[in-house]
């Protein structure tokens, strides 16, 4: 939108649903503003590339741990008669095949952007934290379907071995325990390690599972504990993987991410010096640890050019320090391009007004 002698903005941010006066955040009368600027600078990008690194390291360990003990629960389930301890070596199938998937993406997601993929391939490790809830799912499904029909039939017709699946299920709890502690260190804040460790997490549930069903068998003779130690281990998963596949799904549909309010990050924009509105605000996830901002901004008039690029500045800063932001998008202005209601499209409306705005250069933080 320009006007004679005056230079458009340099991008355009999406349309958000609008809110408060007229569709626009305005900054209150009294506001303190947040001074100084703050550098953003190599170390974080270190950092990232550490943690990705020891991600790849923890995924490693525990693919390794579990590749060696799946066969061993595999041939125990069969040798002997125990649903639980194939259950479990079932869902350990899934383990493999899900710490395989989410080493894969954890190595896609570590290379850097390029023209064709210019946000890099961070969404691969939230593509294979979808694909291990489904498969965590799918699983379950089976367990419970297998245990119910041992249930209902006699469950004294299938002996099981108590003593050896209390051994070979103390040996699986050990692997798991170990894996889901390898993997709980790097998996705060990534959906993609955050399936892994709940792989690992409800297979130690289910080892030890079957570790007191084998007890209870020896000491009781009852046999009926086998079937309920797979249909329990297979509810707790099913919740595990209901909420892994539910918070894949949000970063999929670019939801703003679920620890950020909106508001508080308008609040936090408007706290800086020379704003007076912001409106036009995107909040989402690029992968499932990096989330991204695109904004329109209204400053001060009478700001030059140079001045408003160190109010841009100060902004990225404040939100990265704040909110953990790191690419954020800016389209400044010196007062707001106003916007024409409209009952299908109040958003896609261009505005012919008298709006002057800033030309800035590229306001993109990496």
């Amino acid at each position: 939108m320009t006007v004679p002698n005056e230079r458009a903005p340099m991008s355009v941010a999406g349309d958000t649903a609008d809110r408060q006066h007229g569709g626009h955040f305005v900054a209150p009368e009294l506001s303190t503003p947040t001074h100084g600027l703050h550098d953003h600078d190599l170390h974080d990008h270190d950092h990232s590339r550490h943690l990705a690194s020891a991600r790849r390291s923890a995924l490693v360990v525990a693919l390794v741990l579990n590749v060696g003990f799946f066969g061993l629960e595999i041939a125990g389930g069969v040798l002997l008669h125990s649903l639980a301890l194939l259950a479990d070596g079932v869902h350990m199938l899934s383990d493999v095949v899900a710490l395989t998937i989410a080493l894969g993406a954890a190595s896609l997601a570590s290379r850097p952007a390029t023209g064709r993929h210019t946000f890099g391939l961070g969404r691969a490790e939230v593509l294979a934290a979808l694909g291990n809830a489904a498969i965590l799912l799918a699983a379950t499904g089976w367990i419970g379907f297998v245990g119910a029909q041992r249930l209902i039939a006699d469950s004294s017709t299938t002996a099981v071995d108590g003593g050896g699946v209390a051994i070979v299920a103390a040996i699986g709890l050990i692997i798991n325990v170990a894996s889901a502690i390898v993997l709980a260190r790097s998996a705060r804040g990534n959906l993609n390690m955050r399936g892994a460790y709940v792989h690992m997490a409800t297979d130690a549930l289910g080892s030890g599972a079957a570790l007191v069903a084998g007890i209870g068998i020896v000491v009781w003779s009852a046999q009926w504990l086998d079937p309920i130690a797979s249909i329990g281990v297979g509810a707790v998963t099913l919740v595990a993987g209901w909420r892994v596949l539910r918070d894949a799904t949000h970063v999929l549909l670019d939801a703003a991410p679920q620890h950020l309010d909106t508001e508080t990050v308008n609040a936090a924009i408007l706290n800086i010096a020379q704003v007076t509105a912001v409106h036009h605000v995107h909040i989402w996830t690029i992968a499932s640890d990096q989330s991204a901002l695109s904004a329109h901004v209204v400053l001060a008039e009478e700001l030059s050019l140079h001045d408003a690029q160190f109010v841009g500045a100060e902004i990225k800063a404040q939100l990265a320090h704040q909110f953990d932001i790191t690419h954020t998008t800016l389209e400044l202005e010196c007062h707001d391009c106003g916007i024409l209601s409209s009952a299908d499209h109040p958003h896609d409306q261009i505005v012919q007004d008298h709006a002057a705005h800033l030309v800035l250069p590229s306001m993109e933080n990496q």
